[in-house]
């Protein structure tokens, strides 16, 4: 590592770009501030507990500060002090007494240490914020690094996955392999082991073409969370747009992540970061004094009009970025470029997505966000999605963004679960979901991709889950199970938790295939959680963003179970035939009134009899059978291929015939194919024909009465299961039986004309 050597001299530099820039002689420094009267550069010994010189930045251009220090090379850790008026009512919250964080820091030496010194005011002043502290902050800082960018690609290039055919796989860097032993232990838990042959393997057999991980950037831990002796897990809490997260590096080199994507690209995965630029980790008014705020609070952060020393609150995270300055939006696009120019990342999932669009008027789909993204020659062609939801006025937008977005579809989410949890008068929500969500995307040529389908992810329960808890068990989080959303949509069925009764535990499996088999043929984007594959639990926890320990990181010897085993082969499965059948994976919005075929529209809906739905069906409330088929030519003047998807989410086996004109159809997928459904205990028998019973709460009908019975059966002598056997369905005389909570996919490959 090379030191500047005092007294050098700095000279006037340039103001662009922003950031430490070195260039072999010495290094460049320009930072951002409209409001600040003097920003000073302080270097540090190695260690980052000595201050070894102080320059005063000699140059401020159209608001830029800069100057350039010669003999400063990479290594060298540095941060700012920015003099300027202290006036919250105002907006500035300047003390030079504050060590800050360079915006631009491309790498981050050391942790921050929880001092009252880190904040602006006297924390125990009664005048609150409007005090003013003089403690030095540099002792418990960490520090930015002066880095050197390159690195030596060689031929690597982006798989450039098709929209189309994109399977996303949510997960967590550091707890997908903390708990794998195939892994060197050293690594677990960084980008080296995301680079290990072990995940790799698994990731492709699998099929998933592009993983997505929670957020990446140097984030802080919350002082509240250490106090409760937890930590901050998912990383939605930026501390610097430009750096990983230094723990996410097993060697501290930006070349090991650099790596990583390297191979996963080799192996055909695209990697997808979840990035936080809604907020950063300074929090609310109140919070500390780290960056941006100490730079130029009131241009980085949106303000409260008529009260500028308040911060506006549309995140749930105590500060908003304000996007609409165009240095801030500068910031945020320079950090996009960087992170695909640099480390050649594919596409950026969005938290908060609506922020980023908010305008002074509120959400807008013409933000200058949006046009800065869309217009860019480098962001406009990777991929690009939001989170469409904040808590700010008009904060659910889902369906409202521009062309060439993507956006998780949160009623997708939620109208496959009501259905497979038995709800009423879900059938027209679901057959919207189905089809790509058409009714909220199909706009502005925009495609069915554009619906990123989920039905568990990082923030919720997962899959397993889902099937196992009524309710919400976050007391490890230290907030008496308040945190967290209470309407899930999750039910037991019979027991919370988990449970030794055969028949409870049939059910959760089939409706858990059953959900995967609807997440994996629907058309749009599919996204599968982390570890659902193979049964992850995190034991009924909701919301486990504090939790870096084994109720997060995945269980990998849940994979060698019998029964992780079958649900990742099933999964695998399902991700395979969505890839091989045109018309699971169809490019364009189905219509329903084009003819593919002589008497074969693109899509059609029948009942379990294998009519035509009519108007009345689709308002019978109580209808849990739905039938789909869709016919797609695989290339023009191809052959045309068609699918049908039977579902039955009734708690008991329905026969289906099969709509005309018959087809020689195969089984592809069966939800309950390794269950013999005769062996069933009670928990399988049908609860009332024709759904809830009256009085009930709508959409507690067939899971309550399922529950009900399953619960009886436990109560009662203990039954000992039969082993279950493989459950060969066959179409006999163009009618098939779907078992109970399940669903089956026939294919044809080529339709008989």
């Amino acid at each position: 590592m090379a030191l500047a050597r005092t007294p050098a001299r700095m000279t006037a530099g340039t103001p662009y770009p922003l950031g430490a820039t070195p260039d072999g002689s010495g290094t460049n420094f320009a930072v951002f501030s409209a409001n600040a009267e003097k920003i000073e550069l302080c270097l540090f010994d190695p260690t980052g507990r000595r201050e070894i010189a102080r320059h005063t930045l000699p140059e401020c251009t159209d608001e830029v500060w800069h100057g350039y220090l010669p003999r400063v090379q990479p290594g060298q850790l540095y941060g700012f002090r920015a003099y300027g008026p202290y006036q919250p009512e105002n907006g500035h919250r300047f003390n030079h007494n504050k060590l800050l964080m360079d915006p631009y820091a491309k790498s981050v030496s050391g942790t921050l240490r929880w001092s009252d010194a880190l904040y602006g005011y006297r924390l125990e002043s009664s005048r609150a914020d409007l005090s003013f502290d003089r403690r030095d902050s540099a002792a418990f800082m960490p520090k930015a690094v002066v880095v050197d960018d390159y690195y030596n690609w060689g031929n690597d290039r982006s798989p450039e996955i098709p929209w189309e055919k994109t399977v996303f796989y949510e997960a967590h860097l550091r707890g997908l392999t903390m708990k794998n032993e195939n892994i060197e232990q050293e690594a677990r838990g960084t980008f080296a082991a995301l680079a290990d042959p072990y995940m790799i393997e698994h990731l492709q057999k699998l099929g998933i073409t592009s993983i997505e991980l929670l957020p990446v950037h140097a984030f802080l831990q919350d002082r509240r969370l250490q106090e409760k002796k937890l930590r901050n897990y998912w990383g939605y809490n930026t501390m610097s747009f430009f750096a990983p997260e230094p723990r996410y590096l097993s060697d501290g080199s930006l070349n090991e992540m650099r790596m990583a994507i390297r191979q996963l690209h080799k192996a055909g995965i695209e990697v997808i970061l979840d990035v936080v630029y809604n907020h950063t980790c300074e929090e609310s008014e109140l919070g500390p004094t780290l960056s941006f705020r100490g730079l130029d609070n009131a241009s980085y952060y949106r303000l409260h009009a008529d009260n500028a020393r308040h911060c506006v609150n549309d995140t749930g995270c105590g500060n908003t970025v304000n996007l609409t300055h165009p240095r801030v939006l500068q910031m945020v696009t320079d950090s996009l470029r960087y992170w695909v120019d640099k480390f050649h990342i594919d596409g950026f999932r969005f938290d908060l997505g609506v922020t980023l669009g908010r305008e002074a008027h509120g959400f807008d789909a013409g933000s200058g966000f949006f046009d800065a993204v869309r217009q860019d020659p480098t962001l406009s062609k990777v991929k690009l999605i939001s989170e469409p939801w904040d808590i700010g006025p008009g904060g659910y937008q889902v369906g409202q963004h521009p062309p060439g977005w993507a956006e998780w579809n949160g009623a997708y989410r939620d109208d496959v679960r009501r259905f497979w949890k038995g709800d009423n008068g879900v059938r027209p929500a679901l057959a919207a979901r189905l089809l790509g969500s058409a009714d909220l995307f199909n706009h502005r040529r925009r495609r069915p991709w554009a619906s990123v389908n989920f039905i568990t992810a990082h923030d919720g329960f997962t899959m397993n889950d889902l099937v196992s808890y009524n309710e919400k068990h976050n007391e490890a989080n230290a907030e008496n199970n308040q945190d967290g959303a209470n309407d899930n949509q999750s039910f037991n069925w019979g027991a919370e938790g988990p449970t030794d009764d055969a028949g409870i535990i049939i059910t959760r499996e089939k409706i858990k295939r059953a959900m995967l088999m609807t997440l994996m043929f629907s058309n749009g984007t599919p996204m599968l959680l982390g570890g659902d594959e193979f049964g992850r639990t995190q034991n009924g926890n909701n919301n486990a963003y504090c939790h870096d320990d084994d109720l997060s990181w995945f269980d990998w010897s849940a994979l060698e179970s019998d029964a992780g085993q079958a649900m990742t082969d099933f999964t695998r499965r399902c991700i395979a035939a969505r890839a091989e059948h045109p018309t699971l994976h169809l490019p364009r919005f189905y219509t329903g009134n084009t003819e593919v075929a002589p008497g074969l529209m693109d899509a059609s809906w029948f009942d379990e009899s294998g009519n035509d739905m009519t108007p009345e069906m689709w308002q019978f409330a109580e209808g849990r059978m739905l039938t789909l088929r869709r016919v797609a030519q695989s290339e023009p003047n191809g052959r045309v291929s068609a699918t049908l998807l039977l579902l039955n989410a009734y708690s008991e086996e329905r026969e289906f015939t099969l709509p005309a004109p018959f087809q020689d159809w195969e089984i592809l997928v069966d939800a309950a194919e390794a269950i013999d459904v005769d062996e069933n205990p009670a928990s399988e028998e049908a609860s009332a024909e024709g759904g809830a019973p009256q009085g009930e709460a709508a959409g507690q009908g067939e899971a309550t009465a399922a529950a009900a019975d399953a619960a009886d059966a436990a109560q009662g002598e203990a039954v000992e299961p039969a082993a279950p056997a493989k459950r060969v369905r066959a179409i006999v005389d163009n009618r098939i039986s779907v078992a109970a909570h399940s669903a089956v996919l026939l294919g044809v490959r080529s339709v008989a004309l």
